[in-house]
């Protein structure tokens, strides 16, 4: 990978920085997986002004970009973001052609472009509901700084079969591996089925945020949120996982499964509390 240098700023504008990594890599490892099919998922990374300017040139903007969703909330600072109609695949080849680093304006109303979304690319589609969930959930969880949306095939299969009562279905996650409720004891929420890239999904994800780190979109996928790339990554594969035991074990007889002891006990083991409603004990 190349690495430009802007002599006249000063500025070092490198694709080999670190955050512009880890998204290249995260991306084309999704895919590998199966999960990012065309140009399915997007994902967004809440980034430090000081780490972007060590690779950006910030005082300078390509061009502006207005939302149709004001979010004062998050006026000022900076992400980087896959691009609407991009394929997975594709980011680690070309990185610059398939993200881009943005700059929430003073007001809020619109971001600046900083770097990538080249040849006039524009953000996700999902952009309304990576910025409303990012709002919710740096209320709770100052260290957040990812959202990540992706089609896991077998949460998705699951949407099909189980009840989407929230849960009932994080109680069948938990049961599937003894790590699921060490993972996420909050639990996961699920959404009613809505037109994806509206602000209407971005809002009923947004709510969920602020008791959730994930939520289901029924036959879509799934919205996983954290304070770094791999733990948001880890989060999402292991309900993945917890998915793809329930689907291995379709219509058949379970003999034998985890309790509603066990997992109290498990969750007094590795000292996590997990949500209320779920056990009877």
């Amino acid at each position: 990978m190349s690495t430009s240098v802007i002599e006249s700023k000063g500025y070092i504008a490198s694709i080999e920085a670190p955050f512009i990594q880890e998204m290249a890599e995260i991306t084309h490892h999704m895919w590998e997986l199966g999960w990012d099919e065309l140009n399915g998922g997007n994902v967004s990374y809440l980034l430090d002004e000081e780490e972007v300017a060590k690779y950006i040139n910030i005082l300078e903007p390509l061009r502006v970009i207005n939302l149709t969703f004001p979010v004062t909330e998050l006026a000022g600072k900076y992400f980087i973001v896959t691009g609407s109609g991009k394929y997975f695949r594709n980011v680690i080849k070309d990185p610059e052609a398939n993200m881009g680093v943005l700059r929430v304006s003073k007001n809020g109303e619109s971001v600046e472009v900083l770097w990538g979304l080249r040849n006039g690319a524009v953000p996700t589609s999902e952009l309304a509901s990576h910025f409303m969930s990012h709002i919710e959930r740096l209320k709770v969880d100052p260290t957040h700084r990812i959202v990540l949306h992706t089609h896991a095939t077998n949460v998705i299969a699951m949407t099909f079969t189980h009840d989407l009562d929230e849960l009932k279905f994080t109680k069948t996650l938990w049961e599937m591996c003894t790590e699921c409720l060490v993972v996420f004891p909050d639990g996961v929420s699920v959404i009613p089925w809505i037109v994806p890239g509206s602000s209407e999904i971005g809002r009923e994800t947004a709510k969920k945020m602020k008791d959730h780190r994930v939520v289901i979109w029924p036959q879509h996928g799934i919205f996983g949120t954290g304070s770094t790339m791999d733990s948001t990554f880890g989060l999402v594969e292991t309900v993945e996982k917890a998915a793809i035991v329930y689907n291995l074990i379709g219509g058949r007889e379970i003999k034998q499964k985890i309790t509603d002891q066990q997992l109290a006990d498990l969750a007094k083991a590795f000292n996590v509390t997990p949500k209320a409603g779920i056990l009877n004990v």
